[in-house]
């Protein structure tokens, strides 16, 4: 049987609340709990940490337990499946009960250092503070896709997104009770917090080195993840279609470079300007049809109210009383929460 729990009151609520995901971060997730409580215990007055493990391998949930037992201030999170890089983070944000949330992950990639800043800032009247990493250490393929899709967001999107901002900052309250109210299935958070429209501040620093551990962030993983942004979390089919069809951009753009060496080297060639023109005009109807196909199916999601993870199990919530289980419950389905 599946157990409700209640968020505490605001009189209750600590001022910082830490949302972490994790997934096979076993090097890492003691010292990000250390480092973390060091500057908390610095900048803040009171303050929980909240991991969410997205259904590890390794001994991260064991070591999970341990700090949920040695420090009541820790609490966790354990889906019952991988849910991704979108949902479950998310998750912990929205179930985080501070008066402001920071969202950074396990990895020491978003340095704990910044906290104090971010702290600062939120008490001078921010309402969103993200860190913006001045610099990306990536080859040159995946570099030049960045620009590519930063240029793309700018050119096309709603709103423009930061580049450099991947969502680690503070959240104020009234932040994170917004965007909980969304019903958004496949949650791209960072273009959430820009599109909220609340003040934002935005702090620049270095990209530190992973800490420990090997980062589950492959080139897939972060094709995937872009494309979510893009396309509102395809998947299944839609999201091959949309694969598929950036691919074939790909091959009409090197075709039609070829088709210019052709001219320029060879002369004109009827056969091989055609072939680029179907093919170009091709991969631009069927990318197009795979976006429409993909929101569409994010329309339906939306109907389905369909919640972000399944929770497996968690630690260092307190039980909600009978009242309290039946908002929680009528809250949840209006919500997209569980």
């Amino acid at each position: 049987m599946t157990k409700h729990f209640s968020r505490p009151d605001f009189a209750e609520r600590p001022e910082l609340s830490f949302a972490i995901p994790c997934y096979n971060e076993e090097a890492n997730v003691v010292a990000m709990y250390e480092a973390v409580t060091a500057e908390a215990e610095k900048h803040a007055a009171s303050h929980e940490i909240l991991f969410i493990d997205n259904c590890s391998t390794d001994r991260t949930r064991e070591l999970l337990r341990e700090l949920c037992a040695r420090d009541r201030r820790v609490r966790a999170i354990f889906n019952n499946r991988n849910y991704g890089q979108m949902r479950s983070p998310t998750y912990a944000v929205y179930q985080a009960s501070g008066q402001a949330v920071i969202g950074m992950c396990c990895d020491f990639q978003d340095p704990p250092a910044l906290i104090g800043e971010m702290v600062r800032q939120w008490r001078a009247g921010a309402q969103i503070v993200l860190g913006q990493r001045r610099s990306e250490k990536s080859g040159l393929l995946l570099g030049l896709a960045r620009r590519t899709g930063y240029a793309f967001f700018r050119r096309f999107g709603d709103y423009p997104l930061i580049p450099g901002a991947t969502g680690f900052g503070l959240y104020s309250r009234e932040v994170v009770d917004e965007l909980s109210r969304w019903n958004e299935p496949e949650p791209f958070f960072r273009g959430m917090l820009i599109e909220s429209g609340f003040r934002l501040a935005a702090i620049p620093y270095d990209r530190p080195a992973r800490a420990g551990g090997r980062s589950s962030n492959n080139y897939s993983a972060l094709l995937n993840f872009a494309l979510s942004g893009v396309g509102g979390s395809a998947k299944g089919l839609l999201r091959l279609q949309l694969i598929f069809a950036i691919y074939l951009c790909i091959f009409s753009f090197v075709l039609g470079i070829a088709t210019l060496l052709r001219f320029l080297f060879h002369g004109y060639s009827p056969a091989l300007l055609i072939l680029t023109f179907i093919v170009g005009l091709f991969s631009i109807l069927l990318l197009s049809v795979a976006l429409i196909g993909d929101q569409v199916r994010l329309l339906a999601e939306r109907t389905r109210n369909v919640p972000l993870v399944i929770e497996e199990e968690r630690l260092g919530f307190a039980p909600a009383s009978e009242e309290t289980l039946a908002e929680v419950s009528a809250s949840s389905r209006q919500s997209n929460r569980c």
